[in-house]
């Protein structure tokens, strides 16, 4: 960490409760309070030093008095009792901890060159732009300090100045990083956080001999750092850090490791509510939830906009939080729309988000995945249009007209569902109508809307269809017959396996007519597979006797 020293004289002043003194031959002969504090000084090394003091003590001498009130001093009594040891001479030492407090106690105190020369301000903005703006530790540590001291750390630059060093230095090719990060998701990468070292690349000593082979640094290095930032202020690093040109997948990656550090519920050891004490206050159970809905809403936001920069199973996560936290329909729709760019990674279990709806006892939403559903087959009917690129000085029309064709068909190959993705999305449908099916509040209509969006040709096997019907009826046994009619009026029975066939013509569950179609088609199965067992020999015929039903 970074440091600086001023002044060479013993520290003479002394705490004693509330009050703080001098220890000199001369009396204090003016009274400075603070909040509760009170410190007796001297007049004169403070008219040298503070323009704010010259003009107070001023005013304190019109009305015959000695006290001062300092009102919203900015940092408190210990920034104030720095700021008082500078006037003195006393030795004090700077660091990124106790910088920003007392560089915004000097801008009230008006501690300019005006009043004198090498004065307190120039020192400590010396110190702050040569020192820890320099230092990607420092510079985070004095962002977090800038919380408490708004709106003087913003109005003095101290922000945007702490914010444009970190987005600069993440930036930095991860080969030349030499200076502490925190990185412990991989043991072989994690490193000593110790300021400018080059020995906390290296790796482990082995036999007690410290090797000089440099670890590799991931690429995301300074994702972990950041993780502790107050969301306004990470909000802002992170739009800084995309202005940047840092790669969208990296920005993905640590927009995910800040949702699982705040947001309750998304890690896998914190996979339920956690438990608060907080809960059982209603006002102080509400703020919670809203300052967690906004924090998930701020990273929607910033999420980036290509496909695949954040994983299907995160996105689901978020948009399960979502639910959740009641979060606006906007926000829910966007992740809705993500998910279905890239619905083909996503898992069963990903896909069953409780329902909070109060207009129905469903267990899980099944409006959410309909609509992520069909943004997911939405992609080969309108495939977007690639921006016009300007067209650069000296650039050909030819030239642009080109990349311009380029950039629109590598657009609509990113973002065509593929034959085989549909596949997939066809039998995760199928398991997730199997496990809706089990619920005995789940209306016909949405469990027959949800299997018929999917495309026939994406079904070329109906056992996973069959299954989640044979559990609607077997869970709703009170179905009229024309609901039990048109659900199964969903499966093609020419589709089913053997073993379905099977199942299904001893399946009291099923309509009559379904089971007699069922049975034709079994025949038609035991016909083909005899055709596959019989087969002409050179010396006469192998006869192989099925019994047939």
């Amino acid at each position: 960490m970074k440091f600086m020293k001023l002044g060479a004289k013993v520290d003479i002043f002394h705490t004693d409760g509330n009050v703080t003194s001098v220890a000199t031959d001369l009396s204090s002969d003016v009274v400075i309070k603070v909040d509760d504090a009170q410190l007796h000084l001297h007049k004169f090394p403070l008219l040298c030093k503070s323009g704010k003091l010259q003009k107070l003590i001023a005013e304190a001498r019109e009305m015959s008095t000695n006290e001062i009130d300092l009102e919203d001093f900015p940092g408190g009594n210990e920034s104030l009792e720095l700021c008082m040891k500078f006037c003195y001479g006393i030795a004090i030492t700077f660091n990124a901890y106790n910088v920003v407090p007392v560089r915004c106690g000097a801008e009230y105190l008006e501690m300019t060159e005006a009043i004198e020369k090498g004065n307190l301000i120039y020192k400590l903005e010396v110190f702050l732009n040569t020192s820890i703006f320099r230092s990607w530790k420092d510079s985070i540590i004095v962002l977090q300090s800038c919380k408490a001291l708004m709106p003087w750390s913003e109005d003095l630059k101290i922000v945007a100045r702490c914010i444009d060093s970190i987005a600069s230095k993440t930036a930095t090719d991860p080969a030349k990083v030499d200076w502490s990060f925190t990185h412990t998701r991989t043991p072989t990468a994690t490193v000593t956080s110790v300021e400018h070292s080059t020995t906390d690349l290296t790796s482990p000593p082995w036999n007690g001999i410290q090797s000089r082979r440099h670890r590799v640094v991931p690429k995301d290095w300074w994702a972990e750092d950041i993780l502790e930032l107050e969301m306004d202020f990470y909000w802002r690093v992170m739009v800084a850090i995309k202005a940047k040109g840092m790669a969208q997948d990296l920005v993905g990656e640590a927009l995910r490791l800040y949702a699982m550090r705040w947001l309750p519920g998304l890690s896998k050891e914190d996979s339920a509510p956690r438990p608060s004490a907080a809960a059982s206050v209603p006002c102080e159970a509400i703020e919670v939830a809203g300052k967690h809905r906004l924090l998930l809403e701020t990273i929607v936001n910033l999420l980036p906009a290509e496909k695949g920069t954040s994983c299907c199973s995160f996105l689901l996560k978020l948009l399960k939080a979502a639910t959740i936290l009641n979060a606006s329909p906007s926000c829910k729709m966007e992740l809705a729309r993500r998910i279905g760019l890239q619905l083909e990674e996503a898992t069963l279990d990903d896909l069953l988000i409780p329902s909070l709806s109060y207009t129905n006892n469903t267990l899980f939403d099944v409006d959410v995945i309909q609509h992520i559903l069909e943004h997911f087959l939405m992609q080969d009917q309108s495939p977007p249009v690639s921006p016009t690129r300007a067209r650069q000085p000296g650039e050909s029309r030819r030239r642009t007209r080109s990349a311009e064709n380029i950039d629109f068909s590598e657009s609509r190959r990113a973002t065509c569902a593929t034959h085989s993705s549909k596949l997939k999305v066809a039998k995760l449908i199928d398991s997730y109508l199997a496990e809706i099916a089990r619920d005995p509040n789940i209306q016909v209509s949405k469990f027959v809307s949800l299997a018929e969006a999917i495309p026939d040709f994406a079904r070329p096997v109906h056992d996973g269809l069959y299954r989640g019907i044979d559990m609607f009826l077997k869970e709703h046994p009170n179905l009229s017959k024309s609901d039990r009619k048109r659900i199964c009026r969903l499966m093609d029975c020419k589709k089913l396996s053997m073993d379905a066939c099977m199942h299904a013509a001893q399946n009291e569950r099923l309509p009559l007519r379904v089971v007699v179609q069922v049975l034709f088609f079994e025949q038609h199965w035991k016909l083909h597979l005899c055709r596959m067992l019989v087969r002409p020999k050179r010396h006469g015929t192998l006869s192989i006797t099925i019994s047939m039903r």
